[in-house]
């Protein structure tokens, strides 16, 4: 198959077949040939880092001067539907989890899911530092898009918008080719070292729980996305598909924006809209991931057998909100971003927070898949109420 029929193949099926491959392929590869997958991997994983403030920076910045005066309602209202998701699945994570979770905890079997797990280690590692971290882009972003549209500047947006296209360019010749491979690697990685089968059998109730979650929390917020933009919910949420499916294998809303930024112009989003919410969702929007933190802090919660005051929850929830912003888009950001509330409202110890990271990303990629998919309906939103 040539290269241009491998592009006409379309992207969903490659992931697919990605998926399919790694799975396999780690089940009986030697394991040098999953050293070299992970090497990859550590080596694409940096160079996906360091686009990512450029993406933010060359998508939002004329996308917001683009909009003119409507950015910064845009902006604010974005900012409220992203925390309010966030809030809202974590609170019915909390709720869902104490009313099934002490019936499905096995405690022993969870701490030695964290004893026996041991990485593959790459051959060597590239160290490919960003630029600027993603909160000081985003700010970046905002204040010189809000500027340009202010002033009317003509040279900068000339500039930006050249910027703009050769972000595009990097993202559809580097970033969009090599995603298969690189969720084929972190497959067959996870089959490679039996990790990932372990859990599943362990914590299988679990996570079919917090999938459960994930769908209806999807279902509703395509029900209100679609009666606000007057859209077929189910057929909106259905075109969302191949970027659920590629956040999947990436477990990083980032490295899924190009797919994310397809998906939701073919739901009938402006381009100029797509362009500001989708990069800057990636980064704000994360009510999948609030809603597993929730659901992982609940149980470990249980596991310790000690009671869940329901205004330190609420209050946890509500600062966890706060927190998923400053979280990056890549893979582990949200659990990572959330340490700081783990330890300061739910007094969680070091034992505890690497057991809750443990927990965390091992279904990090359910997570993700939702948060993307939900940055569609956002979308959907801002471009009516835009309109």
């Amino acid at each position: 198959m040539s290269f241009s029929n491998l592009k006409k193949f379309g992207l969903l099926p490659r992931v697919i077949i990605a998926i399919a491959l790694g799975i396999g392929i780690g089940l009986v590869a030697p394991a040098g040939v999953v050293r070299a997958f992970v090497t990859f991997n550590g080596v694409f994983g940096n160079f996906i880092g360091f686009l990512i403030p450029l993406i933010i920076f060359g998508l939002v910045t004329p996308a917001i001067a683009g909009l003119g005066r409507n950015a910064g309602r845009m902006l604010l209202l974005a900012a409220v539907i992203a925390y309010g998701s966030s809030v809202c699945s974590g609170l019915l994570a909390w709720g869902t989890g104490v009313a099934v979770f002490p019936r499905l905890i096995d405690i022993n079997a969870v701490r030695q899911l964290v004893d026996d797990y041991e990485a593959v280690k790459p051959y060597f590692t590239i160290d490919i530092p960003p630029l600027a971290n993603v909160m000081s882009t985003l700010v970046l972003s905002f204040t010189v898009g809000l500027g340009m549209a202010a002033f009317d500047s003509k040279s900068l947006s000339r500039a930006m918008n050249e910027f703009r296209d050769i972000i595009a360019s990097a993202i559809a010749v580097a970033m969009v080719p090599l995603l298969p491979l690189y969720i084929m690697g972190i497959f067959m990685e996870m089959a490679s070292s039996g990790q990932a089968w372990h859990v599943l059998s362990v914590f299988f109730t679990i996570i079919s729980v917090i999938f459960i979650l994930h769908i209806a929390l999807l279902l509703a917020q395509y029900l209100v996305a679609g009666a606000i933009a007057r859209r077929n919910p189910l057929r909106a949420l259905w075109t969302m598909l191949p970027a659920y499916v590629t956040a999947l294998g990436t477990s990083s809303s980032a490295a899924t924006i190009p797919v994310t930024l397809r998906c939701v112009k073919s739901n009938g989003v402006r381009d100029e809209v797509a362009d500001f919410v989708v990069p800057l969702c990636a980064t704000i929007h994360l009510s999948g991931s609030a809603m597993k933190i929730t659901a992982c802090a609940t149980a470990l919660i249980i596991m310790q057998g000690t009671a869940i005051e329901p205004l330190t929850m609420v209050g946890f929830i509500m600062m966890l909100g706060v927190m998923m912003v400053a979280a990056p888009g890549v893979p582990g950001g949200a659990i990572m971003a959330a340490l700081g509330v783990l330890d300061t409202i739910l007094g969680f110890t070091p034992d505890q927070q690497a057991l809750m990271i443990a927990l965390y990303i091992t279904m990090d990629s359910f997570g993700t898949a939702c948060n993307v998919t939900g940055d569609g309906a956002i979308a959907l939103v801002i471009n009516r109420v835009s309109n």
